[in-house]
């Protein structure tokens, strides 16, 4: 049986892979040939398996995640730092985005998975809990209204307010909480940053609303005070956010389980 299948590989190859003699059956030299390239081949298949091995497991790929500003300033920095030492095999593409922006990233394929502060799942994507903050007044020192140990947005609503530029989350949240009182917003500036609207609002240029988790080095060296809301949408979730009708990436995966941990 094995000298019919030795015979049937040499016809299909076009020569003799052994040498057949009174001392035995031994290897021509393109047998040889055969048997070298023949133990390459599977040892570099076998480096291929475990290659992909590493993609299917999730210790290996590319994750690209878009997130909205409170989440790098206050939860992604040391958590990537951390998780990218464990998995030096995984590369993460970071975008900063206002989460209003990110869901259409995720459903044109553009991002595995975002952070968001949004209050309901936008139709096609599925939300997952993250964190939550503190959304206070910022105020000078010496305004009327940093001695409050708490107050509604709509009693600060006669001050000019420092926000952040149009279609933010944040901004968003404001102008509707003032139109729900009644009230229209009275937007002095618009920063594109965090700092910058804490550095305007310390220089007495007006107020502002902003993340409390997020601004502590801010509260720590500028002249600022910081009232906390009463109002019930100060309170926030943030989330992350995955398309619901396509799995997400194994790399991906493992990201988001070490985030949610």
């Amino acid at each position: 049986a094995a000298s019919a299948r030795i015979t049937a590989l040499e016809e299909s190859l076009g020569f003799r892979v052994f040498e057949r003699s009174s001392r035995g059956v031994q290897l021509t030299p393109a047998g040889q040939m055969l048997v070298q390239r023949s133990r390459a081949l599977l040892t570099d298949a076998d480096r291929l398996a475990q290659h992909l091995r590493g993609y299917s497991e999730g210790l290996q790929g590319h994750v690209r995640v878009v997130a909205n500003t409170s989440a790098l300033l206050e939860h992604l920095q040391q958590r990537l730092a951390t998780f990218m030492k464990a998995h030096p095999l995984i590369r993460i593409d970071l975008e900063e985005r206002g989460s209003p922006e990110i869901p259409l990233a995720l459903i044109e394929g553009r991002a595995d998975f975002g952070v968001v502060d949004l209050p309901v799942p936008p139709a096609g994507l599925a939300f997952t809990p993250f964190f939550s903050d503190t959304l206070v007044l910022l105020t000078p020192r010496s305004h009327r209204l940093a001695s409050r140990r708490k107050l509604r947005l709509a009693e600060a609503l006669d001050e000019p307010f420092i926000t952040l530029h149009d279609g933010t989350a944040l901004s968003n949240r404001l102008v509707t909480s003032a139109a729900d009182a009644g009230r229209p917003l009275n937007v002095r500036m618009r920063m594109r940053g965090f700092d910058a609207v804490c550095r305007m609002v310390a220089a007495g240029l007006g107020v502002g609303v902003l993340p409390l988790e997020a601004i502590a080095p801010q509260l720590a060296h500028l002249p600022l005070s910081a009232v906390p809301l009463s109002d019930p949408w100060a309170r926030r979730t943030h989330h992350i956010a995955t398309r619901a009708d396509a799995p997400s990436a194994p790399a991906a995966l493992t990201l988001i389980r070490a985030l949610t941990r």
